[in-house]
């Protein structure tokens, strides 16, 4: 009796321990939905090789399988369907949950932000992550989130005509999203966001008359140069941006062993690099072929356009910090960070016309 109850006992013990760890219980497969194309430069395949890392090294015990834009559920429908349960996972950017959530583009870019290394540093050795969950938790999301691919400066748009004044973009009809929307509008754009599958037909009918969507080439990709001329840069309105993971909060805590956890956040962390070189190294080539091949013209900003669009925005950051606590918690902190990091910044890289090559 006792042999039998010793051996009751050890079932018993291996059974919960089977499912206290996915690992030794069997795979786990998260699904996941993600917002851009698979074949989008940069953005899908950066999410391919997170994916492949990920069951790389967790010897196939943990898998992540990708749904194609919209597969699953819409684009704009993400942070939700990965919130209440519907998927284990999202990959999206956090401009779509402005109307909810008005601190979301915090977390993406700033207007005049930080460029690359002051972001990540902010990010992971700031407040800039621990403030993007908690702008999740407290609107209670039942979110896990961590940033997996960085984009670099998107172009600042392309037009139908040059704009020499502040006073060409009045009444301009544009595609101009997050924040970067809201300054346009102050400057008299008549501004719309869309879905990008819309914005290439949208300028082919004269419904727009210019556009912003990302780095030139993700635009390519898109066509843009197919039926607009016009490139401005740089891009103020989106310095390197930030694309998220989102993974559903019950899956994270109770489905995933530790180990699993750290192989998450740790390959994430590694695609951040992996992504900005590989979007990094993309941009001249195709600036050089747009110029040279396809009739595009690689226009700068005045001066004097750049400081109406910092004072403009400099308004709307102001106004959003009035009227959203958040938002300001977390807009004075990178102010703060940023604040800190100043010295460094300006005494420790040299000027860019004197750097070899430039």
């Amino acid at each position: 009796m006792l042999k039998k109850s010793i051996i009751l006992i050890c079932v018993l013990a291996a059974a919960f321990a089977l499912q206290a760890d996915p690992v030794r219980a069997g795979k786990v497969m998260l699904k996941l939905q993600s917002h851009f194309p698979n074949n989008m430069p940069t953005a899908g395949p950066g999410l391919q090789r997170f994916a492949e890392v990920v069951e790389t090294i967790s010897d196939k015990n943990l898998r992540i399988k990708i749904f194609e834009v919209g597969k699953l559920v819409p684009p704009g429908g993400v942070l939700d369907a990965v919130s209440n349960g519907q998927v284990d996972a999202g990959y999206t950017t956090t401009a779509y949950w402005a109307g909810k959530l008005p601190a979301a583009p915090l977390f993406l870019n700033v207007p005049f932000g930080p460029e690359a290394p002051e972001r990540i540093a902010w990010l992971y050795q700031g407040n800039g992550l621990k403030l993007w969950q908690e702008m999740y938790d407290s609107a209670g999301y039942n979110v896990k989130v961590l940033p997996v691919i960085a984009i670099p400066y998107e172009s600042a748009g392309w037009f139908v005509e040059p704009v020499n004044s502040l006073e060409d973009l009045k009444g301009l009809k544009i595609r101009y999203g997050g924040f970067a929307g809201d300054v346009m509008k102050k400057l008299g754009a008549s501004v719309t966001m869309m879905p990008m599958g819309d914005v290439f037909p949208a300028l082919e009918k004269g419904a727009l008359d210019a556009c912003e969507f990302s780095a030139p080439s993700v635009d390519a990709f898109l066509g843009f140069s197919k039926v607009v001329k016009y490139n401005y840069f740089p891009g103020w309105h989106q310095p390197p941006s930030t694309l998220e993971l989102l993974i559903n909060k019950d899956v994270w805590e109770k489905k995933l062993t530790p180990a699993q956890r750290a192989i998450i956040e740790t390959t994430a962390m590694a695609n951040m690099i992996w992504s900005m070189a590989d979007a990094e190294a993309a941009q001249a080539p195709v600036l050089t072929d747009n110029e040279q091949n396809k009739g595009v013209h690689n226009m700068t900003w005045s001066p004097e356009m750049l400081e109406a669009f910092r004072q403009a925005w400099e308004e709307v950051a102001k106004e959003q910090a009035e009227k959203d606590a958040f938002f300001k918690k977390a807009w004075e902190d990178l102010a703060a960070f940023r604040a800190n990091y100043a010295i460094w910044g300006k005494m420790g890289y040299l000027p860019r016309n004197c750097a070899a090559g430039q």
